[in-house]
């Protein structure tokens, strides 16, 4: 004869798997605050610029904000594996996109 599943433990299981998976989330949103330097800014400001972000349903805009966060990915990730060898470039900015309105360019 078969044992029978106990579905409260598995339940629990998901459950916790869950959490796990939600914990991690907000630890990477915070490691990637620091990353890109946002941190730097005020908690108003930060929380301003993401509202404004939601609320924009410009698609140009959205198009060039994906791209400049590919390349900041693209950019960490070549870091990473260069790490020790002088590239000559601290910036992980593709120069072509133009910054979001209120925001300074790179320097």
């Amino acid at each position: 004869m078969r044992k029978p599943r106990d579905y409260d433990a598995e339940l629990q299981a998901l459950n916790d798997k869950a959490k796990q998976l939600k914990a991690r989330k907000h630890t990477q949103l915070g490691e990637l605050v620091v990353a890109t330097g946002a941190d730097g800014l005020g908690t108003e400001v930060l929380a301003g610029v993401l509202l404004a972000a939601i609320g924009n349903d410009d698609p140009s805009r959205r198009e060039a904000w994906r791209k400049r966060g590919a390349a900041f990915f693209h950019g960490a990730a070549n870091a990473r594996r260069s790490a020790g060898k002088d590239t000559g470039s601290t910036h992980a900015i593709d120069p072509g996109t133009q910054p979001a309105a209120g925001t300074p360019g790179p320097a």
